[in-house]
Formats: structure tokens, sequence, C-alpha cells
């Protein structure tokens, strides 16, 4: 299987990129594994004009680094949403890349499952419900299976996750996917 990682922390080495990395160490002795920052790409976000419904191949008319995460996209199976909570979302970054899924591009997409990974400064169980109903939704929209969640709460500072057993949690998720 082909597993793509949208990690969505602009901090490198992020609570949020240790969570993916012990995911991706797990998932890989199996599968194909790729994970990408987004904050690496300049995407713009979606202006919901719709004008990728009739341009030719169903292409968005900004010229940005979408296409690229697109060529990913098509080419996974499985797709892993790894993201800070920011103020009760994802950060703006990912954001932006799910809402450009608007497209009837995405039919050409093979992914039939998908994994959310969270990290969250604040420990209050409320923070994660808000992106959990969203992924819920996306799941039920599109009949993806849900391969599993993560959700760690209480990491403020850097690297605050290292000693948490959600790491171990992530990499045996990863190791379990079919």
């Amino acid at each position: 299987m082909n597993i793509l990682i949208l990690t969505g922390s602009p901090r490198k080495g992020s609570n949020t990129d240790m969570l993916a990395k012990a995911f991706a160490d797990g998932a890989s002795k199996r599968h194909s594994v790729e994970t990408v920052s987004v904050n690496d790409y300049k995407v713009n976000a979606c202006i919901g004009c719709n004008s990728c419904f009739t341009r030719e191949g169903n292409k968005c008319f900004q010229n940005d680094q979408m296409a690229e995460i697109y060529a990913k996209m098509a080419n996974a199976d499985m797709l892993v949403i790894a993201s800070p909570v920011y103020f009760y979302g994802i950060s703006a970054q990912l954001k932006n890349i799910i809402d450009r899924c608007h497209t009837p591009m995405r039919k050409d997409f093979n992914i039939k499952s998908l994994a959310l990974l969270l990290v969250a400064g604040s420990s209050k169980p409320c923070v994660f419900d808000a992106i959990i109903k969203q992924y819920e939704l996306i799941l039920d929209y599109f009949h993806f299976e849900d391969k599993g969640r993560i959700l760690v709460g209480g990491v403020n500072d850097r690297q605050s996750i290292a000693d948490r057993e959600e790491l171990e949690q992530a990499y045996n998720l990863g190791l379990a996917i079919k």
C-alpha cells in the first residue's frame, strides 16, 4: 500500500512531526510511506470559484504547488492527516490542502482509507471535537475506511511528546495497517 502522510505543523521537529514519524516508522515495515510537510509547499486557499469543474484536466487556475500535492495524492492508497491543533482546528497550511480537494480531480485518487494524528497543547478532551467531527464527515462522504486516530493533548512545549506513550501507539497503529 502507498501511504501519504500530510503533516501540518509549520515547525520542523515538532510534536506533530514526531507523532507522524512514529506512525511512519511502523507503517514502513510493510508499506511504502511518504511524509510531506505541507508547510514546504506554497498552496493558496481555495476561493470556491469552481473553475476546476470546467477547466481542462480539472486544473485550478491558481499557480501554486498544489499540483505537486495532487500528484502525490493520486498515487496514495491511504492518507494520514497529522496536525497540531490551533484554536480547535487543524493548521491553516493543512486546511488549504484539504479545501483544495474540492475538485473533480479527486475522483482519480486511489485513496480508500484515512488516519488522523493530532497534537494539542490543551489537555481538555473537547479540544479535538471539531476536527474529529469534520474527519468523520469526510469518512462518511467519501466512504473511506477509518484506520485509526491518535489524539495527544497536553503537549505545549517543543518535543514534549518525546516521553509519551502515544508515540508507541502511533508506531503500533502504523505497524497494524493492512
